[in-house]
């Protein structure tokens, strides 16, 4: 059958009694790429992110800014890392559940840290999101002042910013950003 045919179905949660989760069409979900059927993690991938967005999904996130399971997670998950430990309480959990149909190792294409080589986890963190002119001519004006070698970067630069319509000011990166 079809991926079409399964909209507007729905599964149960394999380890959460009582939780139900839909079935969502995507864009990005192909039989070239894998079963055809994924989970959606909204708050750890821009593909995931988009399509809860479209469906009004939460995007709670259920892993810390070091790798590890928040409370949000449930007792058996808390302060586990989510690569080591954290993933063999994940099995352990389906196994018990009667909802493990296969289990085998498999090195998953995580992106890496370039410093740590240190594979990364993506997660959904808060944010100061702006979408006002005033703002937007502000940065420009100052970016405008900023010297840049080559000169053209700068103009470049200039109008990247003037075609974005959101802002993110980010405090996250303490090393700044190329």
């Amino acid at each position: 059958f079809s991926g079409a045919d399964l909209a507007d179905g729905s599964c149960a949660h394999p380890t959460i009694p009582g939780r139900v989760s839909p079935l969502l069409p995507a864009n990005h979900v192909t039989m070239t790429k894998g079963t055809g059927l994924v989970h959606t993690a909204p708050a750890h991938g821009m593909e995931d992110y988009s399509v809860a967005s479209h469906h009004q999904l939460p995007t709670d996130c259920l892993v810390d800014e070091s790798g590890y399971f928040t409370e949000a997670a449930g007792p058996e998950l808390k302060n586990k890392n989510v690569l080591e430990e954290g993933n063999e309480a994940v099995i352990k959990m389906l196994q018990a559940a009667g909802s493990l149909l296969k289990e085998e190792k498999y090195v998953h294409s995580y992106p890496y840290d370039w410093r740590t080589k240190k594979p990364m986890i993506i997660r959904a963190s808060k944010q100061w999101f702006v979408n006002t002119a005033d703002v937007k001519a502000a940065a420009q004006d100052v970016l405008k002042k900023v010297k840049v070698i080559p000169t053209s970067a700068a103009n470049r630069m200039l109008d990247m910013l003037d075609r974005r319509t959101f802002w993110c000011i980010s405090r996250q990166r303490c090393w700044g950003v190329p």
